[in-house]
């Protein structure tokens, strides 16, 4: 399955060591007036070899569209086809693994699903691959904003290093002080900390995993398509097919569950302005899978990078017993990157359910 979402839909396609990464987005609407070099910007986020302890694999990411867009900038409302060229590929740091499997990696499931598999780097299980989400996230980000909607994700955690702020507290995160940083961490101080910790790591050639945290703010009460479609369900689904992601939870999450009711019941008033609002947001923006009208608050755990500057212990497609010994670029830890990710993945849930709401009444 290579397309996800039900109106506004993106199917990605392309090898993280082929000629390019590219994707085709349907069910954009018409008459939007795109901005190129905000969605550049957008795609900028997630590029490699921007950090010290990131893949050192150099690529412009320079998106290319190729329909769907009027000469005017403006969408016409059919598919928007884009590609992004692969420039620094080396396929030959890969010869090693041509047959052996990579411990904790997709080599062994997708050899065993499709009897064939690209050892380039993965292939479509590399992290390369979320390049075209980011794409679809940018252009669903700018329709977004027009209806006064505002994503904001950043690291909340690398490894046991936390930066302390509860969902409560993710409205105040802004883009500007996230992607000042190269750990996309919007408090210096643990960034500082998290940056020493990746050092050990990267000088013991091992690696670690971490917490992306996210807050869509202004997203109107009704988003959700009960009881399948719950915007929380596919909020999920679309962050758990994140390459490396291990958890999901949204607003009170697996906390919630050690509470008692009377803790995390979110009593409903009138704001200033006459809007229904709740006194809290336990519920985390999202209830019977419907938005309610608060921020939606959620977090998305990565596991350490299977890929580690130490010999580790595998097997060969004939069953040979072996020790492997990898070389290549690669991250010391996928959170600062996927932060680009979540977002882009957060922008293309929320428009696929503003459209889908549009058809629930008349």
């Amino acid at each position: 399955m290579n397309t996800f979402g039900t109106l506004f839909r993106i199917t990605t396609f392309g090898e993280s060591h082929g000629p390019a990464i590219g994707g085709i987005i349907d069910g954009m609407p018409a008459g939007m007036s795109l901005d190129m070099d905000a969605l550049q910007a957008y795609v900028n986020r997630r590029s490699p070899g921007r950090s010290a302890v990131a893949t050192q694999r150099r690529e412009s990411d320079s998106v290319e569209l190729l329909s769907g867009i009027g000469l005017d900038g403006v969408t016409l409302g059919t598919p928007i086809g884009f590609v992004v060229r692969n420039s620094d590929c080396r396929p030959q740091d890969y010869e090693a693994m041509r047959h052996t499997f990579r411990p904790s990696h997709a080599d062994y499931t997708y050899q065993a699903k499709y009897g064939v598999r690209d050892h380039r780097g993965g292939g479509r299980a590399s992290a390369r691959e979320t390049v075209a989400r980011v794409v679809a996230g940018a252009i669903a980000y700018q329709a977004l904003q027009r209806y006064g909607i505002e994503i904001c994700a950043f690291t909340r955690c690398i490894g046991p290093v936390r930066y302390d702020i509860s969902p409560a507290d993710y409205a105040g995160v802004s883009n500007a002080d996230v992607y000042a940083s190269d750990l996309r961490c919007p408090d210096e101080a643990t960034a500082q900390r998290m940056r020493r910790l990746l050092a050990e790591v990267q000088a013991d050639g091992d690696s670690v995993g971490g917490i992306v945290s996210a807050v869509i703010k202004g997203v109107p009460a009704g988003l959700g398509e009960p009881v399948f479609g719950k915007f929380s369900a596919t909020l999920a689904a679309a962050m758990m097919s994140i390459g490396a992601a291990k958890g999901f939870e949204y607003g009170m999450g697996f906390d919630g569950a050690c509470c008692r009711g009377s803790q995390v019941i979110d009593p409903f008033t009138i704001d200033d302005g006459g809007a229904v609002v709740t006194s809290s947001n336990h519920s985390g923006g999202v209830q019977g899978g419907i938005t309610n009208g608060m921020d939606v608050t959620f977090s998305v755990a990565f596991k350490p990078v299977a890929t580690l500057r130490r010999p580790v212990d595998t097997i060969t497609d004939s069953g040979e017993r072996v020790t492997l010994s990898v070389g290549g670029r690669h991250d010391v830890c996928v959170v600062p990157r996927a932060v680009a990710v979540v977002d882009a993945m957060a922008a293309i849930v929320t428009l696929d359910a503003l459209l889908q709401s549009r058809a629930s009444r008349i």
